[in-house]
């Protein structure tokens, strides 16, 4: 047997392995096959990068979009609950104030002869008109 060029005569001597040109055009022909297919590689996974990259700038810009809704709706709630607060400032007082002229007219009973009052007046147009 002749492993590595080593004659399998036992002398301990080794010869360099002939290398027929078939066998050195087939060697080459593999290295500039592997390397094609590895230029191809390269150029698919630098397609895949750019298509990354391009997805990243989108989602970055998608994000800033977002940031700035979600600024712009903020601000709009906070002017909205000033206006509410604004709005249950007036409401509370007014309601104070219809309290305390409730009290400066005699309170409920005052309020309840009035509209007995009214509701008989109510009754008597009624009469009149349909009567």
């Amino acid at each position: 047997m002749d492993f590595f060029g080593k004659s399998s005569g036992g002398n301990g001597q080794y010869r360099p392995v002939n290398h027929d040109s078939d066998s050195e055009d087939e060697g080459d022909d593999f290295i500039q096959k592997h390397i094609r297919n590895q230029r191809t590689q390269m150029a698919r996974q630098d397609e895949g990068l750019e298509m990354l990259a391009q997805s990243a700038n989108r989602l970055g810009e998608m994000s800033s979009n977002i940031t700035e809704e979600l600024d712009y709706q903020n601000n709009m709630l906070n002017e909205m609950e000033d206006d509410l607060d604004t709005a249950t400032d007036n409401l509370d007082m007014v309601t104070r104030k219809t309290r305390e002229l409730i009290t400066k007219a005699g309170g409920k009973q005052n309020f309840m002869i009035i509209l007995s009052l009214i509701g008989v007046v109510l009754f008597l147009l009624f009469l009149i008109l349909y009567g």
